[in-house]
């Protein structure tokens, strides 16, 4: 087996190790407002689940060349967002939304989604996604190297849930009707495969 000091590659070569083993991603959909009012919209798939209990989930938006993106600088100003699940009817419209644009354009409104007013939170969410979640600010940390931080890393509390009624029954969410997309390496999505079951030991 091949053994390989991380310290030993570059950057890049360590983000092609990591996106390319640690596989499937769950893809989250973020839209914030900026202080001018320009609602940003941005797929991550450095995204999962915090905590239940409260209901948390984290975000961890890489900084290109030590450049602080629009979203982590919108969540950390306004200290609301709302997370969307990509799925197979919505990724072709939120992939669009991963181009650089000028932080005065609106990547939802150049992607065509539809914009949804939210409940608790300021910042609206789009309508094309099957669940999405209101979010507050609940911690943030910069980590990487102490000169130049390598990311922005946001922990959000869930407040508010939103989901399409007939993919919820009973209290779960049927997985075949939300349909997420995940992010593999390189260009390459995967869709819901094959479900199988595993009972826990007791």
């Amino acid at each position: 087996m091949l053994s390989i000091d991380p310290k030993s590659i570059s950057e890049r070569e360590n983000y092609k190790f990591l996106i390319g083993s640690i596989i499937p991603r769950p893809v989250a959909f973020v839209t914030t407002l900026s202080e001018e009012g320009v609602l940003n919209g941005a797929p991550f798939s450095y995204f999962n689940i915090v905590s239940s209990n409260p209901p948390m989930i984290s975000l961890s938006i890489q900084r290109p060349d030590g450049r602080q993106k629009d979203t982590a600088r919108n969540i950390l100003k306004s200290k609301e967002f709302v997370v969307h699940i990509v799925d197979e009817q919505n990724v072709e419209k939120i992939n669009k939304t991963a181009a650089t644009f000028p932080s005065n354009q609106s990547e939802v409104q150049l992607a065509g989604l539809t914009q949804v007013e939210s409940i608790k939170v300021s910042v609206p969410g789009v309508k094309e996604a099957k669940v999405r979640l209101e979010c507050v600010l609940e911690h943030s940390l910069e980590l990487g190297e102490t000169v130049s931080p390598g990311c922005d890393f946001i922990i959000g509390r869930v407040i508010q849930y939103h989901i399409e009624d007939d993919i919820y029954e009973k209290g779960r969410i049927d997985p075949r009707g939300l349909a997420a997309v995940s992010r593999l390496a390189g260009a390459n999505y995967a869709k819901i495969g094959e479900i199988f079951e595993i009972e826990r030991p007791k």
